[in-house]
C-alpha cells in the first residue's frame, strides 16, 4: 500500500464519526461479533491466567485496533466481518508478525507503567471509595463528597486519563504502518505521532464528537427510564448503546488512517 503522509482539516473529525457508522451498518452483526469476540477471548485468560492473563489482554489492544481496520476494510470491499480478523494480520507475513509483536509487548509494558503510576498516586483512596459503598449502610453525602473529592483519588485518575490519552497518539495509527506500510516498531511509532500532530485539529474534533454523542445518549437513556419510573434501570439500557458505540468507534479508526496516509489503492468510504 503506498502511504503519503498528509494533514487533515479539521471538519473531517466529524466525518469520521459518520463513516465509522456508515461502515458498521454494512456489517453490524460481524463488528459486533469482533468485538465481543475480544471481550469473551479477554476475559477467559484473565480468568485462567490470572494477572498475566489480563497483561496479555492490555498488549492486544494494538491488535484489537488492527483488527477492526482489516474488517473495515473487508466491509467496504463488500466482503465478511468476523473475528477471525484480529489474528489475520499476523497471519500475513512471518517479519511483520514479528514487528506486531513486539509492538503490542512495547504497549502493554508502557500503559502497565502508566497505570501502576497512578496507582501509586491514588494510595489508598479507592479502598475508601469500595469500603463505603461495601458496607451496605446508606452514605451521607458528606461520606461519599469526602471520598470522591479526595486529592489523591481526583489527581490518580486525572494522570491516569492524561498518560492513557499521552500514549495512544504514537499507537493510533502504529499497528496499521507495520502492517500496510511495512514500517517497524520506531518507524510506525514516529510516523504516527507527526500523523496525528498534523492533524491534531481533526483528533480534537474527533474526540469532541464523540464526547458530546457519550453524553447524549446517557442522559437520553436516565431521562427515558426516569419518566417511566424505572431509573435503576438505566445503567442496563445504557450498557448495549455503550458497546455499540465503542463497536462504531473501532470501526471508524480505518479512516483516521487513511485519511492521514492517503493510501492510494483503498476501497471507496462511506461519505
Amino acid at each position: 500500500m503506498a502511504l503519503h503522509l498528509r494533514p487533515v482539516a479539521p471538519q473531517q473529525g466529524a466525518r469520521w464519526v459518520r463513516q465509522g457508522f456508515r461502515a458498521f451498518m454494512l456489517r453490524p452483526m460481524g463488528f459486533c461479533a469482533l468485538l465481543l469476540g475480544f471481550f469473551f477471548t479477554s476475559l477467559l485468560v484473565s480468568v485462567l491466567i490470572p494477572l498475566v492473563g489480563s497483561v496479555v489482554s492490555l498488549m492486544a489492544l494494538p491488535l484489537l485496533s488492527l483488527g477492526f481496520m482489516v474488517a473495515t476494510e473487508s466491509a467496504l470491499r463488500g466482503g465478511p466481518v468476523h473475528p477471525g480478523q484480529l489474528v489475520e494480520p499476523l497471519v500475513r507475513s512471518k517479519a511483520r508478525r514479528g514487528t506486531l509483536l513486539k509492538l503490542c509487548a512495547l504497549y502493554g509494558v508502557v500503559t502497565l507503567a502508566a497505570l501502576l503510576l497512578s496507582e501509586l498516586v491514588i494510595g489508598d483512596a479507592w479502598e475508601h471509595l469500595r469500603a463505603l459503598y461495601a458496607s451496605g449502610q446508606q452514605a451521607t453525602p458528606e461520606q461519599v463528597k469526602a471520598v470522591t473529592e479526595d486529592p489523591r483519588l481526583v489527581g490518580g485518575l486525572g494522570l491516569q486519563a492524561g498518560l492513557i490519552a499521552l500514549l495512544s497518539i504514537p499507537f493510533w495509527h502504529a499497528p496499521a504502518l507495520v502492517l500496510w506500510g511495512e514500517q517497524g516498531v520506531a518507524q510506525s511509532l514516529f510516523s504516527s505521532t507527526l500523523a496525528v500532530w498534523r492533524s491534531k485539529g481533526a483528533f480534537a474534533v474527533y474526540s469532541l464528537v464523540w464526547l458530546a454523542l457519550t453524553i447524549v445518549a446517557g442522559t437520553l437513556a436516565a431521562l427515558v427510564f426516569g419518566l417511566l419510573g424505572m431509573g435503576q434501570f438505566a445503567p442496563v439500557a445504557a450498557l448495549p448503546l455503550a458497546l455499540m458505540g465503542m463497536t462504531v468507534f473501532y470501526a471508524s479508526l480505518y479512516f483516521t488512517f487513511t485519511d492521514s496516509f492517503g493510501a492510494a489503492d483503498t476501497p471507496a468510504t462511506p461519505a
